[in-house]
């Protein structure tokens, strides 16, 4: 009898079912976006229950889009958009919208806490900063209404988003987290393997009040999605997206590396069984906790790269979809000196400068639409190639392909420059969803339906082979270097 798994990822943009057949293999997926709130001073927001109401939507619609029996699946994972932070109160209602990763409204929080910045990096692998979910949780705590005193009374519950969903699709019955998104709010500590009281009281979060940290392929509970199954099934698996994606990229083996092209990008390396601390604005965090060990990655987190491409679409109009990007860039005159550093609300790793501000320069009279668009495109190569050269001179580790995932990906151009640039060969996989498959095989593996070795073995790569002359590369990156340093603020 065919058993099948469900994989939620729900991300920055939206949140996508997806149905997996007893091999692995995709059946179906479903989309649902959500509203991005956005105010004058560059705040984000979330609304947490639409996006719990678009769970169960999106679940119900890859069931129904797929056509099978509704009562054969077996179970659950989900992945989810990392850093972005709430609070709810014990029967499910948040207090506040959820605060996004991009968002940095925390900025004044941290400022405060400067002094403190080396026993946080010490304990937790983070630089400090208003990126992770501390500060998040910390200004909710500070400004919504009523909530600091219910926290200071344990009445509130407070973490990422994974944790909402697994409170909300259990009724209340499970309150937990992986490994991999703990690792991600800067108030767990990566050496003990606990939430630190030190750095929570620092922040002013009361620790007891946050959620217990389970195994990502462990157990989270029984859900039935709102009555839509007639019997309940477990959640068995929880990663953060980039964890996510790591997993179902297989980069199982220290010093293999993928690259997460979403809105924002993350760039991971998996190094094995202990930290590696970073000395070139990276950061450490654990990949996943299974089978009772961890593993650590270094990270480079980069806050625009995907959401460039939108932004030209969007706001500036300058394309109708993002497909054309393709076209339009390889129509841009070769030799236009046009950069683009897109630091709409600062500049992620390894600058860590959440006070620069965006430019595009070396613009000349051949500048044009198509030359802007390129440059678009270029700038998101450019931070990847500025977080794999860091993660070799820290790892000591000499990195031999990248692996990559997002919807950026389908676009020829941006692949074989990030080739260009890198120097190493880059590797698409067929599938395209790897955060959420990362997270259904993760649940597949804890139920015991998929085996490891054979899921990853059947993966099929499109790969990109550098041939830009490396004078040519040195000169445009060189370029870029310029160009961030002008945004930099000293």
């Amino acid at each position: 009898m065919e058993r099948y798994i469900l994989g939620i990822d729900q991300s920055t943009q939206g949140t996508k079912a997806l149905l997996f057949d007893s091999q692995g293999a995709l059946l179906a997926r479903a989309d649902l976006p959500h509203r991005q709130i956005i105010d004058s001073k560059g705040w984000v927001e979330h609304d947490p229950e639409e996006i719990y109401r678009n769970t169960i939507r999106s679940v119900k619609n890859v069931v129904e889009k797929a056509g099978i029996d509704k009562e054969r699946i077996t179970g659950v994972g989900i992945s989810n958009q990392r850093e972005t932070a709430l609070a709810w109160t014990r029967d499910g209602r948040p207090v506040y919208n959820a605060v996004v990763w991009q968002c940095a409204r925390g900025r004044d929080i941290c400022d405060r806490l400067a002094d403190r910045a080396d026993m946080i990096r010490e304990r937790t692998g983070l630089n400090l900063s208003p990126y992770f979910s501390a500060a998040k949780i910390a200004w909710i705590l500070e400004h919504a209404e009523g909530a600091g005193r219910a926290a200071r009374e344990g009445n509130l519950c407070y973490g990422t988003m994974d944790s909402f969903l697994v409170y909300r699709l259990t009724g209340g019955q499970h309150y937990r987290t992986d490994y991999s998104n703990a690792s991600r709010t800067q108030l767990f500590n990566i050496r003990t393997l606990a939430w630190d009281e030190d750095i929570c009281n620092v922040f002013g979060i009361p620790a007891e009040n946050l959620p217990k940290v389970t195994d990502s392929g462990g157990y989270y509970g029984e859900t039935d999605f709102d009555g839509f199954l007639e019997r309940p099934v477990p959640i068995h698996g929880v990663l953060g997206d980039s964890h996510g994606a790591l997993f179902g990229q297989g980069c199982l083996e220290e010093g293999m590396v993928k690259a997460t092209y979403g809105t924002g990008s993350s760039v991971m390396m998996n190094v094995g069984r202990s930290p590696v601390f970073s000395s070139h604005g990276l950061v450490s965090s654990l990949a996943w906790g299974m089978d009772g060990q961890v593993n650590y990655v270094l990270e480079g987190n980069i806050n625009y790269t995907g959401a460039v491409i939108s932004w030209l679409q969007n706001d500036l109009e300058m394309v109708e979809s993002a497909a054309r990007t393709e076209c339009l860039a390889r129509q841009a005159v070769p030799e236009d000196s046009t950069y683009f550093v897109p630091a709409f609300t600062g500049l992620g790793a390894p600058y860590w400068d959440s006070a620069a501000t965006g430019i595009l320069c070396g613009i000349t009279r051949t500048t044009g639409k198509a030359e802007i668009v390129r440059a678009g495109l270029d700038c998101i190569a450019y931070q990847i190639t500025d977080i794999l050269k860091a993660m070799e001179e820290d790892a000591g580790i000499p990195i031999r392909e990248l692996r990559v995932d997002g919807g950026p990906t389908k676009n020829t151009y941006l692949m074989q420059f990030q080739s260009d640039m890198a120097g190493i060969p880059v590797q698409v996989p067929e599938a395209e969803e790897l955060s959420g498959i990362g997270a259904a095989y993760a649940a597949g593996i804890g139920l015991g339906i998929y085996k490891k070795e054979e899921l990853f073995a059947k993966m099929r790569r499109t790969s990109f082979e550098p041939q830009m002359e490396k004078s040519l590369v040195d000169k445009k990156y060189s370029g870029w270097k310029n160009a961030v340093e002008m945004v930099l603020k000293k």
